[in-house]
């Protein structure tokens, strides 16, 4: 008969994985914006964003509301480990009535327990921090910001409801004239049960609490977190997980007792999951050190990861153990915690979950939650006043584009172009694509040792382009000019010849991506070889001659260069295929620049007042006499000095992608020295000269990115980073980025105002051509780009349109336009 009446109680393994599953799905409920507020599992956000590591230290205050008292503590961590906390406590029996009274005397009783403990203790009168444990479900925005959904446990504090409770206990702290006491941090027993296990060496990320009630709280990815609000990296979650079953999702399992328990308690049909164990006399906690609770808190360490794993989150791949020295669970939870040990191994065999005896959950662990988090605050302290130079203002934005709009006005000038650092180079390029060019068109695109030839044909129905790409050999590049241009020549012939175009003389468009001085649309004086070149005979001459030569040398007499364009240029062109309102080419790639039709009155360097010239900025440059300084920071200055063209091209170096991971390297060396990164510890690798690259900026800062992703691309580069180091990474390259594009945004917004005034028009509608692996690769470049353009040039509408090969179909482009512009 006690074997029949008992049955009921037994649940299969099978049963149990199908409630599981029903765990999993309500947690995922909770999580969701969406379905928040029909969840049963509530899954609130603690705002509790780290674990301790260990250097915690000072005195912190803690109070904790209990059923029928209120207990106070001072607890001094040394810094140690966390190994041998000096924990002072005192408990004041609460009157019977104030639980049901009003909410000011429950909080003014508080109050006065927190100034009766100092006045017992010879408290100093420094700034105390406290940590306020509310055994209550809250809905908290912030760690020190907590509004209460709803009392329970037979509380019912008349209008304490919907008000932030951190608040209401600090104007009661503040009326007892403690004014040095500062409510910085709010949690429940739970995540103080997690906090104290964390105490031990190894991270604890899960909790359990099963006693008086029974709950759990986990450390989550934070964009899961939906309901939190501007987080990133981890935060504990309170699950609530005591109503789960309220919807009937238990039913299947609830048996007679149960439901007679059930009907019995105070609250019927509500927090189904919690009842049998609060009933369950054998499973009241006894007291623990300081006399808190402790029977029925268990860590799970870092168990319980297929919660996370069938939930999506990331999980570590591979088990985690603790010291030798633990306790056994039989030692501490007796046949409960051996049963609770094997099923969990069963339900979630590829986890190990140690199970941990909480000490003083609400007490110690409580005051470690504060100063984690006061710990995390100077942190950040740190942190902001390090990175404020790189964080630059809307006033320091607004002096850049006025600087850079007088170099350009410099740059222009017959008189004052020489010293200028904004070059302003005419391109002889007069004109845009309109839509009615026609015809076929080379392109030549040489900037490094393989460049490419293309025919481009343009139709009515659109562009059709066939290319090669041809290799330059090291010999080639280094020998003499003849022997480079005879190679390009051969190259061309070749390429002519498997096109079946060899008697036919079409227009060739030439990019000649090195520094020019271009004296006409098809005349251009090579400054200075870069990238390798050094090919004698050439500097001081015109390039589209030597072509000519060469041609004339290897009787090729069907070439005609009617253009040599920079990438620039040759972007805009592209684009303005497509977009006749294209007006503006920009780069922003390994380098930067800037080009854009300007007004030929305005152009000093050229003769003519009729209409327009695109002019080659050369914007690399910008700040190269000193204009820039007080923008350079130390960081800039140290990645400046080991370039091969130090005190040159400064712009550049503040924007484009071979700078801004050196400039990133430089930052998290200056933070390893401060011992705010890595534990301070030293970073060989770290030390190497380009070894943080560029993609890793853009890889870092892909939205929803995982820190686990990010600690995996630290770890590739032999970097031990914690999630906390690997928040702080990506901190530092979301501002290096950020700079970069918002320097950039002003050096444009510069350009636009510019051309909105030459036209006389109070509104502008322009298209900028845009091409480079920063912009097009960045997840957010772009975004923060055009955001800071559009603040900075509120009268212009920019849209962007990004290049398909500018340097190819580009300078085929530039070569119809000038045919077009050349037929009577």
């Amino acid at each position: 008969q006690v074997q029949r009446a008992l049955l009921a109680l037994t649940i299969p393994l099978e049963t149990l994985q199908e409630v599981k599953g029903r765990m999993l799905q309500a947690m995922r409920k909770g999580l969701s914006r969406q379905t928040h507020a029909q969840a049963n599992v509530r899954m609130l956000p603690t705002y509790i964003c780290s674990t301790p590591d260990g250097t915690e230290k000072g005195d912190i205050l803690v109070v904790e509301l209990c059923q029928s008292h209120v207990r106070t503590l001072r607890v001094t961590l040394l810094g140690d480990g966390n190994q041998s906390p000096q924990v002072t406590y005192k408990i004041f029996d609460m009157p019977g009535d104030i639980i049901q009274g009003k909410g000011e005397a429950l909080f003014d009783f508080i109050a006065q327990c927190v100034r009766q403990f100092l006045a017992g203790i010879s408290s100093p009168q420094h700034r105390l921090p406290l940590g306020f444990v509310f055994p209550f479900s809250c809905r908290q925005t912030q760690l020190d910001k907590a509004e209460l959904i709803s009392w329970s446990k037979g509380f019912s504090c008349s209008d304490v409801e919907g008000k932030d409770v951190v608040q209401l206990l600090q104007l009661a702290i503040n009326k007892q004239e403690l004014h040095h006491v500062d409510v910085v941090a709010l949690m429940n027993d739970t995540v103080g049960t997690m906090m104290t296990c964390s105490m031990r060496g190894e991270p604890c990320e899960v909790a359990l609490i099963v006693g008086t009630g029974t709950n759990s709280c986990f450390m989550a990815e934070a964009q899961q977190v939906e309901m939190a609000e501007e987080i990133s990296g981890k935060m504990c979650v309170n699950t609530e997980w005591g109503c789960f079953g309220d919807d009937g999702t238990l039913s299947d399992i609830l048996t007679p007792y149960d439901q007679h328990v059930d009907q019995e308690s105070s609250n019927p049909g509500e927090k189904r999951c919690t009842h049998p164990p609060e009933r369950a006399g054998s499973l009241e906690p006894g007291a623990g050190a300081a006399g808190g609770q402790r029977g029925g808190g268990w860590r799970i360490v870092p168990g319980l990861h297929q919660v996370r794993r069938d939930m999506g989150l990331p999980v570590s791949s591979h088990p985690r153990g603790m010291p030798h020295t633990q306790p056994s669970p039989s030692s501490f939870c007796g046949r409960f915690g051996e049963i609770l040990q094997s099923v969990t191994g069963l339900l979630a065999p590829e986890c190990t979950a140690t199970l941990l005896p909480s000490v003083d959950g609400t007490g110690q662990g409580a005051a470690v939650v504060t100063a984690v988090a006061l710990r995390l605050a100077a942190q950040r302290r740190e942190v902001d006043q390090l990175l404020a130079p790189l964080r630059l203002s809307r006033a320091d934005l607004e002096r850049v584009q006025a600087l850079m709009r007088r170099e350009m006005e410099l740059g222009l000038g017959l008189e004052s172009h020489a010293s200028a650092s904004v070059r302003m180079l005419p391109t002889y390029v007069r004109g845009t694509p309109d839509g009615t060019e026609r015809g076929e068109f080379l392109a030549l695109d040489l900037g490094g040792t393989n460049f490419r030839v293309l025919v481009v044909r343009v139709a009515q129905d659109g562009i059709r382009m066939a290319s090669e790409i041809y290799v330059i050999p090291t010999a080639v590049t280094q020998g003499t000019g003849e022997e480079l241009f005879n190679h390009i020549i051969e190259c061309i012939m070749d390429f002519q010849l498997k096109q079946n175009l060899m008697e036919q003389v079409l227009p060739l468009g030439f990019t000649f991506s090195f520094p020019c001085q271009q004296l006409g649309l098809d005349k251009a004086v090579l400054l200075s070889w870069t990238k390798g070149f050094s090919a004698s005979g050439c500097v001081g001459q015109d390039v589209v001659q030597l072509l000519r030569e060469a041609a004339q040398r290897k009787q090729h007499l069907g070439l005609k260069v009617v253009a040599v364009v920079n990438d620039t240029v040759g972007t805009m062109m592209s684009c303005g295929y497509d977009d006749p309102k294209c007006e503006i080419g920009l780069i922003v790639g390994t380098g930067t620049n800037a080009c854009y039709m300007e007004e030929m009155r305005n152009v000093g360097t050229v003769e003519g007042e009729q209409g327009r010239m695109c002019i080659n900025m050369e914007w690399g440059a910008f700040g190269d006499n000193g204009c820039l300084d007080d923008i350079f920071t130390d960081f800039d200055r140290l990645v400046d000095e080991k370039t091969i063209n130090a005190g040159k091209q400064r712009f550049e170096k503040l924007i484009s992608g071979m700078y801004l991971g050196e400039i990133v390297r430089h930052i998290l060396l200056a933070l390893v020295e401060k011992q705010l990164l890595f534990r301070g510890k030293p970073c060989p690798k770290l030390q190497t000269r380009d070894i943080f690259q560029t993609k890793f900026l853009s890889t870092i800062e892909i939205d929803g990115l995982a820190l686990r992703q990010v600690r995996a691309i630290l770890q590739d580069l032999e970097l031990q980073a914690s999630f906390e180091d690997s928040l702080l990474v990506q901190k530092v390259c979301q501002t290096v980025s950020l700079r970069a594009a918002q320097l950039c945004a002003a050096g444009l917004a510069a350009v636009v105002e510019k051309m909105r005034e030459n036209r006389g028009s109070a509104q502008l509608a322009v298209t900028v051509g845009v091409d480079g692996t920063l912009y097009k690769m960045h997840p957010r470049f772009s975004q923060h780009l055009q955001q800071m353009l559009r603040d900075l040039a509120p009268n212009c509408t920019v849209t962007f349109l990004q290049s398909e090969d500018g340097s190819g179909k580009g300078a085929a482009l530039v070569a119809a336009v000038a045919c077009r512009r050349a037929e009577p």
